[in-house]
C-alpha cells in the first residue's frame, strides 16, 4: 500500500495543487493507517473492507483520539480509496459509507483590542530582530493572513504605495489583501533599516528573515510569537491564528460585512467563515447583560 500511497500523494500534490502541510496531513493519517493495517497482516488494499477499517478507527478511540483528528483520519482514508477506485486498483470503496465522529465546534480564542496592543507593543525596536518581529507581528493583525502566508512572503508580494499584499494560500491560490497604514510603517521601518543589514546573500527573495539570513520558518515564527506572548502575561494560549481570529472578529464587531471578510481570509466556503458571527453574538450578549438594568 506505500507505492499507492506515494502515487496518491503525487496526485494530490500534481492534480490538486495541495500544500505542503496539507500533503503532510493526509500522509501521517494514512501512515498510521497502513501500518495498523500491516500489523493485521492485510497489505493489499483490495484486502481491506469495511470492517477492517472500522477496527482501526475503534483503536483511535481507545488510544484517546481526539474526535476531530478521528474524523479528518476518516476523510483522508475515503479520498484515499476514492482514488484507488479511479485508478482501477480496486473494484469498490470499503471507505464510502464510512461514518466521521461528530465533531464539537469550539468557538476560537479571540483577543480583545486591548490585549492586540499589549501584545503588539512588545518587541523592542531598539536591535534589528525587534525591528522585525514588530513589523511581522502587526501584518499578521493587520491582513489576517496564516502563518504560513506570512512566511512565504516575497519583497515584491508587499507594495506600500498601494497598500496591499499578494499571498498564496491552500492550494497555491493567489489572494490581494488590504493593509493598514500601521502595518504599512513598521514593514517600510524594518525594509529601510534592518532586512539588509541581516542578510547573508543578496538573491534572497523572502520579505521576512531570520538570523541566518534565510526565509523565516514556522518553527521560528513560533518561538517569536512565544516569547511576545509570555513577556505580555495574557492569560490562554496564543497562536499564529490567535491574530488571524482576531482580525476576524474585530472586522465583524465594527461593521465589516461577512463577505468581505471571507475574502480576505481566503475562505473558499463562507461557512467557515460565519463561526467568527458567533464570536460577535456573544459579545454582544455580554455587553447586553452587563449593562442593561434589567438583564
Amino acid at each position: 500500500m506505500q507505492n499507492h500511497l506515494k502515487n496518491y500523494t503525487n496526485y494530490l500534490s500534481v492534480e490538486k495543487g495541495l500544500s505542503i502541510n496539507t500533503l503532510e496531513s493526509y500522509n501521517r493519517d494514512l501512515n498510521k493507517f497502513i501500518k495498523y493495517m500491516q500489523e493485521q497482516k492485510i497489505e493489499s488494499p483490495d484486502l481491506v473492507n469495511r470492517e477492517s477499517i472500522n477496527t482501526f478507527i475503534v483503536m483511535l478511540k481507545k488510544n484517546g483520539f481526539a474526535s476531530s483528528s478521528i474524523s479528518r483520519c476518516t476523510a483522508s482514508i475515503r479520498s484515499f480509496f476514492n482514488f484507488l477506485l479511479q485508478e482501477g486498483v480496486i473494484t469498490d470503496n470499503p471507505a464510502l459509507q464510512l461514518n466521521s465522529p461528530k465533531i464539537e465546534k469550539k468557538l476560537p480564542r479571540v483577543l480583545s483590542t486591548q490585549e492586540v496592543d499589549l501584545l503588539l507593543s512588545q518587541p523592542k525596536k531598539s536591535n534589528h530582530n525587534g525591528l522585525r518581529d514588530k513589523a511581522m507581528l502587526e501584518l499578521l493583525y493587520a491582513s489576517g493572513i496564516r502563518v504560513s502566508e506570512l512566511i512565504s512572503l516575497d519583497i515584491n508580494d508587499f507594495d506600500p504605495h498601494v497598500g496591499f499584499l499578494r499571498c498564496r494560500g491552500k492550494g497555491m491560490k493567489e489572494r490581494i489583501v488590504p493593509v493598514g497604514s500601521v502595518a504599512i510603517d513598521h514593514v517600510n521601518e524594518y525594509l529601510n533599516n534592518t532586512r539588509a543589514k541581516m542578510l547573508r546573500i543578496n538573491n534572497e527573495s523572502a520579505l521576512f528573515i531570520n538570523h541566518h539570513g534565510k526565509r523565516m520558518t514556522r518553527q521560528g515564527f513560533w518561538k517569536i510569537l512565544k516569547k511576545y506572548a509570555r513577556q505580555s502575561n495574557i492569560n490562554g494560549e496564543i497562536t499564529p491564528h490567535t491574530l488571524r481570529h482576531s482580525f476576524a472578529t474585530h472586522l465583524l464587531e465594527n461593521g465589516a460585512d461577512l463577505r468581505s471578510v471571507q475574502e480576505m481570509l481566503g475562505h473558499s466556503d463562507i461557512s467557515t467563515t460565519q463561526i467568527y458571527t458567533q464570536i460577535t453574538r456573544r459579545k454582544i450578549r455580554e455587553i447586553y447583560d452587563q449593562t442593561h438594568p434589567r438583564a
